[in-house]
Order: structure tokens, then C-alpha cells, then sequence
């Protein structure tokens, strides 16, 4: 049979242990927890090792580090009556653990709520333009209002991005063709101009080739010999009036 003293002390172990376990609670680095004796809140401790009163305290922990949530697909309708789907991400941290525990019940989802409404109230105040151009404005608009709003439980944060921002497939169609012809405005423009700028030049080449005569000679001359190296068979070259009319003035004064 079992001696009644070995099963007494292995009894009170267990219960020893029960009351350690219950009594040590291990905080880490990151961590802060929070202590309430029969429900009302007595302080922070952490980080490191801390002792509690068995089934008179109880210790809530938060964790100090960034969290990272990702902002759903929010159906959006803009200024400019344009419909879009856009996500986004936003990171924030408890910088107060005192007001996280006690002004609010889940401070992590109370934050995604109200950055998911943020989100689609500030790109449905916004054109289309602004949401495709002008990104980073929007992101620290947003920022901005989710910070004032979290400030109260505690709630750091740091930054709001739009990641993908979706368009109707009609609207995406009339975009591009809009590029399409942004593009060849700008190439006839530019054609354009090139043409203006090779007929001034022109216009400077045959003032001055009227200025001196002889410059329109050597000009000919030079052609003549560019079709010569071409390989050409058969080369008819008309000789200019001004060098036929030379040749006449000095037959008529030989006469």
C-alpha cells in the first residue's frame, strides 16, 4: 500500500507548482504587460521576469513592435464619377500599452476598420488624376486622419500606402488611346518643328547663294559629282543659263 505522507507532499508539490506557474509570467523585450488585481488596473510591468498574486492578478501583455495589415479592396467612386478598386497596406505600434488595453478592446482591428474607411472616404474625394498622379499626397492624407483617430488608444502610425489602385476595363481602353494620341501629337509636333527649322535653313542658304553667284556654281558642281559616284550609266547633266549666257557674251564681242 502507499505511504499517506509520500501522496500529502506530492500533493503539495503539485499545488506549489501550480501557484509558481500561475505566479511567474515572463515578459519579453518587446513586450509590456499590464497587471489588474480583482479587475481593477495597478500599473505596467516588463520587460523581464514578473511575479503576480495567484487568482488575484491577472496580466495582460501588448506587443511594442510593428504591426503590418494589409487594407482590403475598397470599391471607390471618385470626384470625376469614375469607379475604382483600390488596397492598400498601413503599419502602426503601440506606443502607449497603458491606453491600448484600457480605452480599447482590439486595438489592432479597431485600426484596419478605420483604415479601410479612410481609405475609401479619401479616395472618394479625390479625382481620378490624383489617385493615379499623385499617390504619395493621398497616403499622407490618409496617414494623417487614421493617426489622429488611433491616438486615443495609444496607436502610433507611421505610414498608409495605396498599393494597386484598379480601373474599369472601358476606362483602362479610353486611357490608352488617349496616350496613343498624346503620343502622336507630340511626334507630329516635333516633325513639324523640324520641318520650320530645315526651311529656315534653307531660306539662309539661298540668300546667301543669291549673294554670290559663284557659290550656286560650285553647289552645282558638287551635285554633278555626287550623281557621278553613284554608278549611274548614263548621266544627262543641263548646263546652267547663267554659264551658256558667259559663253555668248564673249562670241558676240569676238564678232
Amino acid at each position: 500500500m502507499f505511504d499517506m505522507g509520500w501522496i500529502l507532499y506530492l500533493f503539495i508539490a503539485l499545488i506549489v507548482l501550480m501557484l509558481l506557474s500561475a505566479a511567474i509570467k515572463i515578459v519579453q523585450e518587446y513586450e509590456r504587460a499590464g497587471i489588474f488585481r480583482l479587475g481593477r488596473f495597478v500599473g505596467m510591468r516588463g520587460p523581464g521576469l514578473v511575479l503576480i498574486i495567484p487568482f488575484i492578478e491577472r496580466a495582460r501583455k501588448v506587443d511594442l513592435r510593428v504591426v503590418t495589415m494589409d487594407v482590403p479592396q475598397q470599391e471607390c467612386i471618385t470626384v470625376d464619377n469614375v469607379t475604382i478598386t483600390v488596397d492598400g497596406v498601413i503599419y502602426f505600434r503601440v506606443v502607449e500599452p497603458q491606453e491600448s488595453i484600457l480605452k480599447v478592446l482590439d486595438y489592432a482591428r479597431a485600426t484596419w476598420l478605420l483604415a479601410q474607411t479612410t481609405l475609401r472616404n479619401v479616395v472618394g474625394q479625390s479625382q481620378l488624376d490624383d489617385v493615379l498622379a499623385h499617390r504619395e499626397r493621398l497616403n499622407e492624407k490618409i496617414q494623417t486622419i487614421v493617426d489622429e483617430g488611433t491616438n486615443p488608444w495609444g496607436v502610433k502610425v507611421s505610414m498608409v500606402e495605396i498599393k494597386d489602385v484598379e480601373l474599369p476595363e472601358n476606362m483602362k481602353r479610353s486611357m490608352a488611346a488617349q496616350a496613343a494620341a498624346e503620343r502622336d501629337r507630340r511626334a507630329k509636333v516635333v516633325h513639324a518643328e523640324g520641318e520650320s527649322q530645315a526651311a529656315e535653313k534653307l531660306v539662309g542658304a539661298a540668300k546667301q547663294m543669291s549673294e554670290a553667284p559663284g557659290a550656286l556654281q560650285l553647289r552645282y558642281l558638287q551635285t554633278i559629282s555626287y550623281i557621278a559616284h553613284e554608278g549611274t550609266s548614263t548621266v544627262i547633266v543641263p548646263l546652267p543659263i547663267d554659264m551658256i549666257s558667259a559663253f555668248t557674251e564673249k562670241l558676240v564681242k569676238s564678232k
